[in-house]
């Protein structure tokens, strides 16, 4: 029993060759695809292409969506930290006028 011996550069170019030229041999061989077959697969990519459009004009109408509802909500909440906000300080100028008030009445 002989040795397995690699084989050369020349012999995996050879065999790379034989390779190459059977597999054009069989795109050649296969038939090319009839008007009816071309049409259907051009409508079947309109098909999917226009479905595609519809999904990603969704996806855009959900996100425009959201993103409304948050700036409502961040609205809301400015509105409400402003209220409160005023609401202190109208505790606080009251406050500073009964401070005033009972200074006034001490000094008398």
């Amino acid at each position: 029993m002989t040795a397995y011996r690699a084989p050369d550069f020349n012999e995996r170019a050879a065999l790379s060759r034989t390779a190459k030229l059977k597999s054009l041999a069989l795109l050649r061989a296969k038939p090319a695809p009839s008007e009816a077959e071309l049409a259907e697969s051009k409508a079947a990519a309109l098909k999917r292409e226009t479905a595609q459009a519809a999904r990603r004009a969704q996806r855009a109408a959900e996100k425009q969506a959201v993103c409304d509802a948050r700036a409502q909500a961040a609205e809301i909440a400015a509105s409400a930290a402003e209220e409160i906000v005023s609401a202190k300080s109208d505790a606080e100028r009251k406050a500073e006028r009964d401070a005033r008030y009972a200074a006034r009445k001490a000094r008398k």
